[in-house]
Formats: C-alpha cells, structure tokens, sequence
C-alpha cells in the first residue's frame, strides 16, 4: 500500500486535511488498497473557498486578456498529450474502466481544452445593442460568474472534471473541485498539470473527502458563486436546496434511463443487422454499464425481437472481463462493493417481477468487483429495473409494433439525457429525433458527442449544459453597459 498523498490542494499549495484523516481507494479489480489520499472536511473546504475567492477578488486571472487564457489552456491540453500514458493508466486502475477506455478519456480531456482555447479566441468583444439614439453607446458584455464549486462523479472523473474546468477557466473563474471520494486520483493529477501550466496560485484549487461534508459545504458556501453538479438524482437535489439558500448559479447533470430504439427496417441486411446489435452491446456495456447515458433501455420492433435479443445475448455472453490493462479484456468491474450490491439488487428484483434472464444475471468466480454482462427479456415500464438508473451492466429489453409506440415508450421516463434510434429510413428518423425528449438524440450511433455541442438532458437528468457555446456561458454572466454621449438635464421633476 502507497504512503499517504497529500491530494487536497489550496492557494498553490498541496496539503494534507487539517484533521489529518485519509481514505483508501480501494482497486475494483481485486478490492485491494493501492493508494491512501487526504480525507478533506469542512475547515479544507472553507480554506479552499477563501483562496479561491482572493484569487477572484484580487488576483490577475479574471484580468487576464483571452489571448493568455486560452494560451494556458494549450499548454494544458499539451501536456495532457504528453502524460497520455500514464493518466490513461491511472484512470483505468482508478475507476475499473480498460486502459483504451483511459486513453480516450485523456483524449477528449485535451480536446475539451483546445475547443474552449479556441472558443474564447474567436468571440467579440461584446454584443451592441441599437438603443435608437446616436447618443447612446449600449453593449452587452459577459464576465466570470467568480468563485465555482465543481463537484464531479466516480465514473468519468477526468472527463466530467475537465468539462467543468475547462469553461471555468476560459471564462476567468476560480474554483475548488472535489472529485468523487472513490476515484480521485486523474482529478488530483489535472491540478498538477493545471499548476505546472503556470495557473496563478488560488485559481484552481481541490478538497478531496467526501460529500455528505465536503461537497456539501460547498453547495451552501456563501462565498461560492456557482455550483456544478454531476451525480446522482437524489444527491443533486440536495445541492440545489443548499444552493438555493444563497442564491447561487446552479448546473446538475443528472444521468438517465436513455432508450435505444430498433426499428426492423434498420436489420433488413446482414451488415444492417451486425451493426445494430453491436452498437447495442456498445450502448449498455461500455465502462460496464456505469455511463450516465448508457443505452440501457433497448426497445427493438416485436417482429424483430426474439433474433435481434438472441444474437445480443449470445455476444454478451463471450464479453472478456478482468483487468483493464490486460491484454485482451473489453470490460472491467463495478468501481464498488456498494454499485455491485446494488447491481445484484436490481437484478433480483427484475427477475421477481417477470422479467427473462438471456444472460448474465451473476457474479463470475474469483476477487473484484465483476458482475457478468446481463439481458434481461420481456421487461416493461412497471419493472424498476426499466424506470430507475442502474449504473452496470443491466440491459432490458421492451417491444413496440408502430412507430407511435416506440416515441412513447422512449419518453416513457423521469429522465431525458439521451436516446438513439436505428432506422433505414430518413424520414422516420428525423421524425422521431425530433418527437424525442432528450437532450442528445442519436440516429444509427450511440454514445458519440462532441466538445463544440451541448450536453445535457430534460426532465429530471438536470438543468443547465455542458460544452458548446452553452457551456461556456453557464461560467458567466451578463452585463449590460448602457453609456449616454450627449446627458443632459430630463427635466422629470420641476424643482
């Protein structure tokens, strides 16, 4: 076992809590303790957000010009290009995930840099606003929202910290970040890479610990001007009452419970076939199942069903599991004993409720936290295992006979962050995009996104964007500069 870290990060200075507690992070794949970090609590926490807010108030990041913060943004993504290897390596052992798997991470990271670089560079420097006078000068401009609390899940720690980041920082804020408790480590490196950047002291700061403390204590911070949340639905509804109590800017992206929809035209060949239920594999078991907008909701056309889910079946069934930097392996564990439980939990439950186990549905031999690759037939909307968010490796699988039927069934959900739908034909396809209640909606694909669009959900799967344009305002606010050229006396009272 490692030596203890000091992880928590406050006005340039790395330390250990005051308290001096630790936590283990606890490796998925045999439950050993591989590394020991700083348990951060509300004194930390308190410390953190002072630091953060003298860099606002008096320090030179919201002052410096775009050109300088775009610039150190580029750094950033440069050396995210040169310690590829060993963050991709972290972030594997870290969250459970293959080591491809890390390595894209560490791509889109870099990419999320350079697009928000490149987003702040090609802005203007204002909207004029016409106020009908040659006499009035009227611009709106967008400054930083201030000091932002960045509160991020377990399992894309350093994908969902970068999206917050990254805006954060190409809008002139400064923040305190507090990464999951079980998968801190790629977060605690990024503030390295941040530093090492030539970040000024305070801007970026991180308090490892837990939420029911640390990120609580961020979300009521009257200091904090802004709190980002990505997590569970429950635990974002706790921070936005918190929030709420000081009025604070507030962004919670939520999950989901997303629909793959599969009508039969998309199967009518043999590639068509191959594609669809490979991408449906891709769609629910990618990072086991625990994906905020994991297909794991297939609705397949009934004539269609009993080959598409037997063939899905079969494929799951010869998934490698193990660890992810073996050779070979395509999907890891569940990041927890608690996710495994509550994986087993639903299972168990879909079962007792009717619903056909295809494959999967157990625990394979040996130490970790593996759970096998699940299809579950003949399930529908009363079954809890099709309305809530189970974050492994569950796929359900419910049938629909008209077009009308399948849009009813995807929106047939609290949530609303993504769906897909696979068909041959253009028009139907842009029908039922367009009749679907989420936020990102795929035609013959799943799970792409890109920096330069927006990402979030409707519903209960949050408020607010990521990425994109959008994502980069929600780290800023509007100001409206109104200057008269010619003032002169209104007259309005007599006097």
């Amino acid at each position: 076992m490692s030596a203890p870290q000091q992880t928590i990060h406050v006005g340039g200075e790395w330390r250990s809590a005051v308290s001096g507690a630790t936590r283990e992070i606890i490796d998925p794949v045999d439950a050993d303790v591989f590394a020991v970090v700083s348990e951060g609590g509300v004194t930390d926490t308190d410390d953190a957000v002072a630091a953060a807010r003298a860099a606002f108030d008096e320090g030179t990041w919201p002052r410096t010009p775009v050109a300088g913060r775009a610039a150190l943004l580029r750094r950033v993504a440069a050396l995210l290009e040169r310690d590829r290897e060993r963050i991709g390596a972290l972030e594997s052992r870290d969250a459970g995930k293959t080591l491809e798997e890390g390595r894209v991470d560490v791509d889109c990271v870099r990419d999320a840099f350079v697009y928000f670089a490149d987003l702040v560079m090609n802005e203007s420097g204002g909207r004029v606003v016409d106020a009908g006078s040659d006499e009035i000068h009227s611009v709106v401009v967008h400054e930083p929202v201030g000091v932002c609390a960045l509160i991020t899940p377990w399992n894309y720690p350093l994908l969902q910290a970068s999206w917050k980041i990254a805006p954060a920082l190409a809008a002139g804020n400064t923040f305190v970040v507090k990464p999951s408790e079980i998968t801190p480590l790629t977060t605690v490196a990024l503030i390295g890479l941040l530093m090492e950047a030539g970040l000024p002291q305070g801007v970026a700061n991180i308090v490892t610990g837990a939420g029911d403390t640390v990120g609580a204590r961020l979300a009521e911070h009257p200091d904090v001007d802004l709190v980002s949340f990505t997590g569970g639905l429950a635990s974002g509804t706790k921070v936005a009452r918190a929030a709420a109590e000081t009025v604070k800017k507030v962004a919670l992206e939520l999950g989901g419970k997303n629909p793959n929809v599969v009508f039969a035209d998309a199967c009518a060949t043999d590639e068509g076939f191959d594609t669809a239920v490979d991408q449906a594999l891709n769609a629910a078991f990618i990072h086991s199942g625990q994906v905020c907008s994991a297909g794991s909701r297939l609705i397949v056309e009934e004539p269609l069903r009993e080959r598409f889910v037997a063939e899905l079946a079969r494929r799951a069934g010869k998934i490698r599991l193990g660890r992810g930097t073996d050779p070979g392996v395509e999907c890891g564990p569940l990041v927890s004993a608690q996710q495994l439980a509550k994986t087993e939990d639903f299972v168990a439950s879909a079962l007792a409720e009717g619903a056909v186990l295809r494959a999967g549905g157990e625990r394979p031999d040996g130490p970790g936290y593996f759970y096998r690759p699940t299809v579950l037939d003949r399930c529908d909307r009363r079954m809890r295992v099709v309305r809530e968010e189970v974050f492994g490796p569950v796929l359900t699988v419910e049938t629909f006979r008209t077009e009308d039927e399948a849009v009813t069934l995807a929106n047939d959900t609290e949530y609303g962050l993504a769906g897909a739908v696979w068909t041959a034909d253009a028009g139907r396809a842009r029908r039922v995009a367009g009749r679907l209640r989420h936020g990102t909606v795929w035609i013959n694909d799943f799970h792409p996104y890109l920096p330069q669009a927006e990402w979030g959900g409707f519903g209960k799967s949050g408020i607010g964007r990521e990425l994109g344009p959008t994502g980069l305002a929600e780290y800023r606010e509007a100001k409206h500069i109104y200057q008269n050229l010619a003032p002169r006396p209104v007259r309005w009272f007599a006097g």
